[in-house]
């Protein structure tokens, strides 16, 4: 070929080259004027839905194409929706949690997981819908009543109880929790349930075929639940042992009768007849369950027991429902422990009266009740005269039995409507319900004059002692029930000072001269002690329960001595002092003494050992004595880490926002803190376990006769494990005897501290 020839050629074969640098580039701009198309039409709809779909054989398109579709699918509506329906913490947290978490206005803006499984459905289903919507018809005004109050401001319960129900029958029992919050810029309900009872849902059964059925039948014969099965019709067709002995029927003379003439199910508490799951089962073809209602199985015999029932359709291979079977679960000594840890919880465990917590539950309703109009209340506060004696000559144990024997008088002299409560020491409150302020002054004086004439034999001895009662009506135009306690308080103080077996009914004049002339009184005693130096220390020794050098050696203790030398009770001073808000002035004195006596070396403690000071919950709602503690410390050389402060549960949940301060401070200093009384208050410990805490002192009550009561021994347990999961040691305080000691010691408290241990001592402060 002539070289003309090979040179048109190669033009040829340049221009081919250039034509399809051409079309590539080309389709590669379609590819992104195709893309840019996309983008405008999805910016246009306003909705961030979809995938953008290029294709591209060019590296540099198609990562384009992928980064804007890894945009879009993180602005998208899954995206948008989170963002609207839970802040991302809030959400991550939520789902964290065991207990149901809702967030609500008028409708549902967020639920968890954990809800969502108790409706059966998925979460993301709940948003829009109202809480209300969700529950069994009976429970629907109550919550919609309590929603709609809550965000509205008014008054309405905080807890309260529901079932329910999910999309394959399971029942849930929850009690369930609100509180008002800001939530996306607006207020909401937070809304939180937890389940009483966990869940139990029952698969429905199915009839064996064939030569299957031997080896299930004597499944369910040994099975230790009682098992019954019937025809369609409802007629027994099988009983397993269980069942027999558990409703006192044999299965030969039961086959073939309805199972509601064989078995009654009446409801525990309203004794009446309650629905036939069996029929529900069959008609709904699907597992009833019961187990949240209390049940009684009258049996043959006579006797009752206690059961949670569940009934399931038995159904054959074609899925028809051929008969149904029932399980009968034996709860009788389960609910009998429940009532007795019931009881035990609301009840004074050495006179058998209402507590002051449960006492003061039952004010609440009373004064509820007066503000409706709904009748006329009233409201005694009674303290014994010259109890004191009783103690100081014959010992507590001599106390305790008057007090039982006062405790009797008192509940004897009342009606069965009214109650009898011990408030603390030698206290008592009495609650008169639809009782005029005349008859109830009746009752008093008759009371006076009972107690007055009683006369209390211990051994070789007879005392004779007093009651003083203090009156206040509870009406429509009643305060608070702290207001309502301090008036009866003042009225009783009144009648105190006109003498022995007195009755004041409560007036506002007579407080505000009670109150400025004991005011007057105390505050000139306690200045002048403090002036004089008439208060002094006492300590208590505390012991490890095992090996160990470490934790607080020893409790101060507070004592004050009158104007001639004689030691007065503790009892009588800190009462006086906490009734007219002076104990700040107390404390103040017993902690600057003890960091005073540490850093003069004149309180030597064993190394790595820290002394144990109280604090009481009016000088932790002071908010000058962090300042007061820190300037103690810097002034007088001691070491922080030789003190651990005090503080009762109560005293924290009072005063949270000052105890978190407080506590946190110190710590970060370097003091330990222990949590004193636990388990007599009714704080939340989920406040509590924020704080930077070191150890539990179990309260003393659970510590009485803690060798043979089997029910402190379960809460005590309790406590325990609770403070090991919290990393805090615990410190059994009040351990009266060898036998409680020991019991403690095997049950894994870190430390002791009682009249077992050592008796308060006087605290030898020279250097």
């Amino acid at each position: 070929m002539s070289i003309v020839g090979l040179l048109c050629l190669l033009f040829a074969l340049i221009a081919a080259l250039l034509l399809v640098l051409y079309a590539l580039q080309r389709r590669d701009m379609q590819r992104v004027v195709e893309l840019s198309q996309q983008l405008q039409r999805i910016a246009i709809g306003g909705r961030l839905a979809g995938r953008v779909d290029v294709s591209s054989d060019k590296p540099e398109v198609a990562a384009l194409v992928t980064a804007v579709n890894h945009l879009l699918t993180r602005a998208g509506p899954g995206a948008e929706r989170e963002a609207v329906q839970a802040p991302k913490l809030f959400a991550e947290l939520g789902d964290r949690i065991h207990q149901a978490v809702l967030v609500h206005s008028d409708v549902i803006l967020y639920a968890n997981r954990q809800f969502a499984s108790y409706v059966g459905v998925d979460r993301v289903e709940l948003i829009g819908r109202r809480l209300p919507d969700l529950v069994p018809p009976e429970y629907a005004d109550l919550v919609k009543e309590n929603i709609e109050r809550r965000l509205a401001g008014e008054s309405a319960a905080e807890r309260y109880e529901i079932d329910m129900v999910g999309l394959q029958g399971q029942v849930s029992r929850l009690e369930i929790s609100s509180t008002v919050v800001e939530y996306d810029r607006g207020h909401a309900l937070l809304i939180t349930g937890v389940e009483i009872i966990p869940t139990q849902t029952v698969q429905a059964l199915h009839l064996p075929e064939g030569g299957e059925a031997q080896p299930q039948l004597l499944a369910l014969q040994s099975l230790a639940e009682a098992i019954i099965g019937t025809d369609r019709e409802g007629r027994i067709t099988f009983m397993n042992p269980a069942a027999e002995q558990l409703t006192g029927l044999e299965a030969a003379s039961a086959t073939g009768k309805p199972l509601e003439e064989a078995v009654t199910l009446v409801d525990e508490s309203e004794r009446r007849l309650l629905a036939e799951p069996l029929r529900q089962a069959l008609v709904s073809g699907v597992p009833t369950n019961l187990s949240r209602r209390a049940l009684l199985l009258p049996r043959a015999d006579g006797g009752e027991r206690a059961v949670e029932l569940t009934a399931s359709p038995l159904r054959n291979a074609a899925k028809e429902a051929v008969g149904a079977v029932v399980m009968l679960h034996d709860v009788t000594e389960l609910r009998g422990l429940a009532r007795q840890m019931s009881y035990q919880a609301t009840h004074d465990a050495l006179t058998g009266l209402v507590n002051r917590r449960e006492f003061e539950r039952r004010l609440q309703e009373a004064i509820d009740s007066g503000h409706r109009g709904d009748g006329q209340h009233v409201l005694c506060y009674l303290d014994l005269d010259r109890f004191k004696l009783v103690n100081d000559t014959s010992g507590h144990v001599a106390g305790d039995g008057m007090l039982r024997e006062v405790a009797k008088l008192l509940r004897d002299a009342v009606r069965d409507s009214d109650t009898v409560g011990r408030l603390g020491g030698d206290e008592f409150g009495l609650l008169l319900i639809g009782c005029p302020l005349d008859k109830a002054r009746q009752i008093a004086d008759d009371l006076t004059r009972a107690v007055g004439e009683y006369r209390f034999v211990w051994k070789d001895r007879i005392f004779n002692i007093g009651v003083s009662v203090g009156l206040v009506e509870i009406s429509r135009e009643s305060g608070t029930l702290e207001e309502l306690l301090a008036a009866a308080d003042t009225a009783c103080y009144v009648a105190k000072k006109q003498g022995t077996g007195r009755v004041a009914v409560y007036s506002a004049r007579d407080e505000a001269l009670a109150r400025h002339t004991g005011e007057i009184q105390w505050l000139q005693r306690l200045q002048s002690a403090l002036k004089e130096n008439r208060f002094h220390l006492y300590h208590q020794i505390i012991v490890p329960a095992h090996e160990g050098n470490s934790g607080p050696a020893l409790e101060v203790l507070v004592r004050l001595r009158d104007e001639g030398g004689a030691e007065l009770p503790p009892a009588e001073f800190m009462r006086a002092a906490e009734r007219y808000r002076l104990m700040g002035l107390v404390d103040r004195w017993v902690v600057q003494t003890t960091l005073a006596a540490l850093g003069r070396g004149a309180l030597a403690l064993p190394a790595s050992r820290s002394v144990a000071i109280n604090i009481s919950g009016q000088t932790l709602a002071d908010l000058q004595f962090l300042e007061f503690v820190v300037e103690c410390f810097d002034s007088t050389g001691a070491a922080p880490a030789q003190v651990c402060f005090e503080i009762t549960e109560s005293a924290v949940i009072a005063n949270l926002d000052h105890a978190r301060r407080f506590v946190g401070v110190l710590h970060g200093m370097g003091c330990q803190f222990a949590l004193d009384d636990f388990g007599s208050g009714v704080g939340s410990f989920s406040n509590l376990k924020n704080l930077p805490l070191d150890y539990l002192k179990i309260d003393g009550s659970f510590m009485r006769n803690l060798a043979r009561d089997t029910v402190n021994q379960a809460m005590v347990t309790a406590m325990i494990e609770l403070a090991r999961t919290l990393n805090f040691k615990v410190i059994a305080e009040q351990v009266e005897d060898s036998a409680a000691a020991e019991t403690a010691r095997k049950m894994g408290v870190d430390y002791l501290q009682g009249y077992a241990i050592g008796r308060p001592q006087p605290l030898s402060l020279a250097a």
